[in-house]
């Protein structure tokens, strides 16, 4: 009879440790959720992509959430994915773009290769092939805080080649694209 007693005493043990194991775990994504729920309505924003210009990184449709803060703590650094608004207009919806030129440098397209004051541009993302120079056929000399600024699917992207985009001003930069939060098949962080 003790053995017996014993043994269901021990059962409910364990299926309270599981349901309080289960309990905690639940608890703690629930706290995770409300903070980055937090954290992205007061400090961030979040973007839906239109196009297809930043494949394969980010896809037409893909949900982007950015940080707002970051770019007044320092300057956008060359490979960032940053947000903005094309020539500051708030009509226009906000684009995504790969930070390639820097204030004060350089940029020219010569055959299909990018050069930052006469030096190729080595890029360890997924780039597709320029076929158009545009503004950058000649040499484009950026100001103080301006950026030159690509798409990756640069068949397919209005960008600072465009005069329509032209030099991005760190104005108008409204943070950097730093996680797919939707559609699950891209959920993570951008490259």
């Amino acid at each position: 009879m003790k053995k017996e007693l014993k043994f269901k005493s021990e059962k409910r043990r364990v299926r309270l440790n599981r349901l309080r194991n289960v309990g905690s775990w639940m608890l703690k994504i629930a706290i995770v959720c409300a903070v980055a729920f937090v954290l992205v309505l007061f400090f961030g924003k979040r973007v839906s992509n239109i196009g297809d210009s930043m494949n394969p990184e980010i896809e037409n449709g893909d949900i982007v959430l950015v940080n707002t803060l970051i770019y007044n703590a320092k300057n956008p650094s060359r490979g960032d994915v940053i947000v903005f608004k094309p020539q500051g207009d708030e009509t226009m919806h906000s684009y995504m773009k790969r930070v390639i030129g820097l204030p004060g440098e350089t940029v020219e397209i010569k055959d299909g290769i990018v050069y930052i004051d006469g030096e190729e541009l080595e890029e360890d993302y997924k780039t597709s092939a320029i076929k158009e120079a545009g503004l950058a056929a000649e040499k484009v000399k950026l100001k103080s805080q301006e950026y030159f600024v690509l798409g990756d699917n640069r068949l397919s992207s209005m960008d600072s080649r465009s005069v329509e985009v032209g030099n991005v001003k760190k104005t108008e930069i409204e943070g950097r694209a730093w996680f797919i939060a939707s559609p699950l098949r891209h959920f993570g962080f951008v490259n």
